[in-house]
């Protein structure tokens, strides 16, 4: 690695402390989180260095809990490490490792799998579990005798899972946590929010934010939108949830959706962009089933059905009346 390479590493692994610190404060928002996901979508680099610190903060966590507790004797001696100097101590270590020892943060057995824009992948796990991974899609798998985790860094993915009360199946999303209790679900991470959906069975969900910490346990048909402080549980039919993993099969179901919340979907699919000019369009209802990277379909309904205006500009489309 030559001295530029490395003080380019140097300052991102910084920039990722530096975050992590305000992630596990008290004073996180979601205007935060936002300022996050955009710096990690800038480059895998950055994506790389923060989730590596963030396993690394993670596991110094549990080793204090297996460590005695800290007398008030202790406390007065400042033997307990404030957050902020937890994380620089992790950091430095990490600023000074080589690329293949940095590898040393990993989860022993960790396999990575990742789609593009539009694309779907199916992972058929050793034992019988199966995942199906959405578009745009980041996660981690790691298995043991004991566990196994799964950590969706962003986008969506179907569980099917083969349950083993001795092996739990847990997926992580920063700070949340999905545990199976046998089941189908899908999992969905967009910035500060995520969404899990039962589609047979149960799981438990936990979100553990600091300070505001939530669980539920959710059966079939429930719907748990958990963000930054809050979590809400809601019940969807079948055919419902069915319309919402059209995914699954290469299409989107729309019914009296809106038409931002239309194009917004389509959006997650293709590097082909829509656009609503204004707000009252953008409320207009769509209908129908859709090929998920069938842009111009879209907008030949929106034109025909909703006698709207389509203007078209490289890969950028924007709709208004």
């Amino acid at each position: 690695m030559s001295q530029l390479q490395r003080k380019d590493a140097n300052n991102i692994e910084a920039c990722a402390a530096a975050w992590l610190e305000r992630r596990v404060s008290e004073d996180w928002n979601a205007e935060d989180a936002r300022a996050l996901e955009a710096w990690l979508a800038q480059s895998w680099a950055h994506r790389t260095a923060y989730l590596r610190l963030e396993a690394a903060w993670t596991r110094a966590d549990r080793l204090s809990a297996l460590r005695r507790p800290v007398s008030e004797r202790d406390k007065g001696r400042g033997v307990a490490l404030k957050p902020a100097l937890k994380i620089a101590a992790i950091a430095v270590a990490a600023i000074a490792m080589s690329a293949g020892a940095a590898l040393l943060f990993l989860p022993p057995g960790e396999t990575n799998y990742a789609t593009a824009v539009g694309a779907h992948k199916t992972i058929n796990l050793a034992d019988g579990s199966r995942i199906e991974l959405n578009t745009d899609t980041v996660l981690r798998i790691a298995q043991s005798g004991s566990r196994r985790t799964v950590w969706l860094d962003r986008g969506e993915a179907f569980f099917q899972v083969r349950h083993d009360a001795s092996r739990p199946f847990v997926v992580a999303t920063g700070a949340r946590r999905i545990t199976d209790l046998g089941t189908k679900f899908v999992v969905r991470r967009d910035h500060d929010q995520l969404q899990v959906a039962v589609v047979e069975g149960r799981v438990r969900l936990d979100t553990g934010e600091r300070g505001h910490p939530h669980s539920a346990l959710l059966t079939q048909g429930d719907v748990a939108i958990a963000k930054t402080n809050t979590m809400s549980v809601t019940k969807k039919s079948p055919m419902k949830l069915a319309n919402e993993l059209g995914w699954r099969r290469g299409v989107l179901v729309f019914d009296h959706t809106t038409l931002a919340a239309a194009a917004q979907e389509f959006n997650r699919y293709n590097r082909e962009k829509l656009f609503v000019a204004d707000t009252a369009t953008g409320r207009l209802a769509i209908y129908g089933t859709f090929p998920t990277g069938d842009v111009k379909a879209f907008t030949r309904v929106a034109q025909q059905v909703l006698g709207l205006h389509v203007e078209t500009l490289g890969s950028e489309s924007v709709i208004s009346r």
